[in-house]
């Protein structure tokens, strides 16, 4: 895998404070999955009561950590669960040998930590075809147990890093009825990334009470408003897996408060952006915003087709205002357009308009634009009241560096 030497230079400032969720205790550990020397394994532990809801990657290759979490999702949910999660080795496309580590380690699991064993929900990431050494994992189990702490979310997050220049996290904290709940989530990805959902592993804890049911309806929503809506490179993983867990020990029940949901999408959305900020190679953020369409879905197909465009995102990366890139991409979308409908802005700088270009637009003052690491790119369809908004960043010769040695 290549070696990560520079941190993205659209990171934040540094890793934000997460409170500690009640009902939740985390672990950490140098298990030798792939790499020596290296945290790669993280365990997380939620009490009696905890519900649990999950998305995962619709990629017709899936890895058996995927299958094997689906298979799970919306079984039992009054007892304790537990999460297992590796980096280095994404157990997919490993045939029988897949199944069997999943087997071995959430049976492991299960003696260890006594969740029952259809409540452990394992994840991989890393590279595809290599059987796992899932035997490294279970060695360590037993440490990880003994070593379970309410503060370690942050410890968790560096620990399922692949690709990742900084490991990413959000919260919020929302009242409800005089009481506080609390929703903290972390996150891993920067390559293959793609909706459906990309390289991508994310895991959200509330100390709120929601039923699975509830929950789970809640999370698909949301997910595709966030992590569905982001893209670095229109690939999608064989591994993408989030997971939602709602420990229920502050006592507030959340199930159906708007002022819950609402926090919950707020830290879902942060951690998409981040995602996207950190991916590889990228020097830019891009957000696209698409009104006018004939429906949502066709703007969310137009906006998709403008982030996933090589050709707009290597001129993003050269700072070149090539808006003749943009109607490309909207032509060939598939979704309802009219050539002398569409206007196009980058900024507060109105390029085009009715199929032409703007009698106002200045060169210049678009290429000045196009230097910002944050840039917006506004179309107007001109046929209706669809909307929406998708992120992207540029690609460049750092995307390439690193994928071309992945493996070594």
């Amino acid at each position: 895998m290549a070696k990560i030497t520079k941190v993205s230079p659209l990171a934040p400032a540094s890793f934000p404070p997460l409170p500690e969720i009640a009902g939740l205790r985390l672990a950490t550990i140098a298990a030798g999955v792939r790499y020596q020397g290296r945290t790669d394994v993280m365990m997380a532990v939620m009490d009696p009561g905890t519900s649990v809801a999950g998305v995962f990657t619709r990629s017709a290759t899936r890895s058996a950590p995927v299958l094997d979490c689906q298979a799970k999702i919306g079984g039992a949910s009054d007892g304790p669960a537990a999460i297992v999660v590796n980096s280095g080795n994404s157990n997919a496309f490993t045939g029988h040998y897949g199944q069997t580590s999943v087997a071995e380690v959430t049976r492991a699991v299960a003696e260890v930590t006594g969740v029952p064993v259809e409540r452990v929900f394992t994840s991989s990431t890393g590279v595809i075809g290599e059987p796992m050494k899932h035997e490294r994992i279970v060695a360590k189990l037993g440490e990880l147990n003994a070593t379970l702490r309410p503060d370690a979310l942050e410890e968790a997050a560096r620990a399922i890093m692949t690709t990742d220049t900084f490991p990413k996290g959000a919260s919020k904290t929302v009242g409800i009825d005089g009481k506080t709940v609390k929703i903290a989530g972390i996150a891993k990805g920067s390559g293959m990334i793609a909706p459906d959902m990309a390289t991508m592993l994310v895991y959200i804890f509330t100390d709120a009470r929601v039923e699975q049911g509830a929950l789970q309806a809640m999370l698909s929503a949301m997910t595709d408003r966030t992590f569905n809506c982001i893209t670095v490179d229109s690939d999608t993983s064989t591994s993408d897996t989030l997971l939602l867990a709602a420990t229920g020990a502050s006592g507030v029940d959340a199930t159906g408060n708007a002022e819950f949901a609402a926090a919950l999408e707020d830290v879902m959305l942060d951690l998409a952006k981040q995602v996207v900020r950190d991916g590889e190679g990228a020097t830019k953020f891009v957000e696209i915003r698409v009104t006018g369409a004939a429906t949502d879905a066709d703007a969310k197909v137009h906006g998709m087709a403008i982030a996933n465009s090589p050709l707009i995102k290597t001129a993003i990366a050269g700072e070149d205002p090539n808006w003749g890139r943009v109607v490309m991409a909207i032509g060939k979308s598939g979704a309802a357009a009219d050539r002398d409908l569409l206007s196009i802005s980058f900024g507060d700088i109105l390029v085009a308009e009715k199929g032409w270009v703007s009698p106002n637009y200045q060169e210049a003052e678009a290429a000045a634009y196009m230097k910002g690491q944050e840039l917006v790119i506004g179309v107007d369809l001109g046929l209706g009241e669809g909307q929406a908004t998708v992120w992207t960043c540029d690609l460049t010769h750092g995307y390439i560096e690193i994928n071309a040695d992945y493996r070594s």
